[in-house]
């Protein structure tokens, strides 16, 4: 059983820190991608960064600069540090993982986020 674990949300202040974190555990394999996404009220899914299992990085034009993506291969878990946070930053934050194993792509349960003014 593959199961991804999300912890870390919250809520802050505007100009506040967060740090997510997202635990894969199961017969997932090596994944070679990770990632963020999130979700705000009325609005669709946005991807917020990606990391490889090589270290290589991409981020949303909206979090550059204020969030940093990393990675733990040995524990197969992913984390988001935000910094600098805004109240349009406010969402759900889904963890995703794309594997070779069956069903290929793993989505975390979404943890909220809130920032306030």
């Amino acid at each position: 059983q593959v199961q991804l674990v999300e912890s870390g949300g919250g809520l802050v202040q505007a100009g506040g820190s967060l740090r997510l974190s997202c635990a894969a555990s199961g017969s997932i394999g090596s994944p070679n991608v990770m990632g963020w996404y999130r979700q705000a009220p009325g609005k669709q899914r946005e991807l917020v960064a990606t990391i490889t299992r090589g270290g290589s990085t991409n981020y949303a034009d909206s979090v550059k600069g204020r969030f940093i993506i990393s990675r733990d291969n040995a524990k197969n878990t992913v984390y988001l540090q935000m910094n600098s946070l805004k109240p349009e930053d406010t969402a759900v934050y889904y963890c995703n993982v794309n594997a070779i194993v069956a069903p290929y792509v793993y989505w975390g349960q979404g943890t909220q986020v809130t920032i306030s003014s």
